[in-house]
């Protein structure tokens, strides 16, 4: 998946500077728009998130468990499968169960979300075998930190369900790598109905 991620982020280089735009214009309309915050009732959501905190694409579910006038909080679970072609020509199918929580902040339809996860996944490397000079196929544990910054569209009532988000990642020194390493560029988008 990192090297998905690294191959995605150069396409991406421009991204933050849209992000800024999109929250420059929504975010003043949002607080001249709407006088007292909504309490939601439908508090959850099935979604389909493409980059972003799922790294490539996941089936998600989030719950909002507190809210309080214009703050929200929010924890999400999904799930999803890659299929790795490695230097064998071997395919893994690999899963990945990317966790979230956030905050919403906001007074009825849109929000500014902000959080962090965690995004657990296996993923497949070819290792070069000092002995015979081949390459090994290995399949490793491995996991991402994603930081999240974005704007989120969920009505109070329920229906449908938007988001786009701007999110870094933190890899750490686990499964392939020996050092932490930190993708400044990552963007995602989540379109599903929360009810």
């Amino acid at each position: 998946m990192k090297k998905f991620i690294h191959e995605i982020m150069k396409n991406f280089s421009i991204l933050p500077y849209v992000l800024v735009l999109v929250f420059a214009t929504l975010l003043p309309f949002d607080a001249m728009a709407q006088s007292k915050a909504v309490p939601f009732t439908a508090k959850k959501a099935v979604y389909l998130e493409v980059g972003g905190s799922s790294g490539v694409y996941a089936f998600n579910y989030s719950k909002i468990f507190h809210q309080k006038g214009k703050l929200k909080l929010n924890a999400s679970a999904g799930f999803s499968i890659l299929i790795r072609e490695t230097t064998n020509s071997k395919a893994y199918w690999l899963p990945a169960i990317p966790l979230e929580l956030t905050a919403l902040y906001g007074k009825s339809n849109h929000h500014l979300e902000m959080g962090f996860g965690v995004i657990p996944y296996l993923d497949a490397v070819s290792l070069l075998d000092s002995e015979t000079l081949d390459f090994k196929d290995k399949v490793v544990f491995d996991t991402g930190i994603p930081l999240r910054i974005g704007y989120r569209y969920q009505k109070p009532e329920g229906g449908f369900f938007f988001r786009i988000g701007y999110t870094p990642y933190f890899f750490g020194p686990i499964g392939s790598r020996e050092d932490w390493e930190f993708i400044p560029v990552f963007a995602g988008v989540s379109f599903g109905k929360s009810f």
